[in-house]
C-alpha cells in the first residue's frame, strides 16, 4: 500500500514521543501490505474498526493511540486522516 499523510504522523510523533515506535512499526507494515479487501485487513488487524466509506480506525501502541485512515483497496492507498491519543479519539466526531 502507498501511504499518504506521513506528515501528520511525523507531527504527532513530535508531540507524543512514546508513539514513535508504534507508528513506525505500523507504517512499515502498511507499506508492505497488499490488501485487496477488508477481510484481508481484518486478518492482520482484527481489532481495527471498519466504518462507512472504508474509514478504518487502527489501535496503536497497545490501544494508547488511535489512527483514523481511509483505505482505498483498488488503488492500494492508505490515507491518514488523523491520529491522537485514546482520550483525544473519544472526542472526535465522525
Amino acid at each position: 500500500m502507498k501511504l499518504v499523510g506521513r506528515d501528520r504522523l511525523d507531527a504527532f510523533e513530535k508531540k507524543q514521543a512514546q508513539a514513535r515506535g508504534p507508528i513506525r512499526a505500523w507504517t512499515a507494515e502498511i507499506e508492505r501490505a497488499r490488501w485487496k479487501t477488508t477481510a484481508d485487513l481484518k486478518a492482520r488487524y482484527p481489532k481495527a474498526s471498519i466504518l462507512a466509506d472504508n474509514i478504518v480506525i487502527f489501535d496503536l501502541g497497545g490501544n494508547k493511540f488511535r489512527l483514523e485512515s481511509r483505505v482505498l483497496f483498488q488503488v492500494q492507498l492508505v490515507v491518514v486522516n488523523r491520529i491522537g491519543t485514546h482520550e483525544e479519539y473519544n472526542k472526535w466526531r465522525r
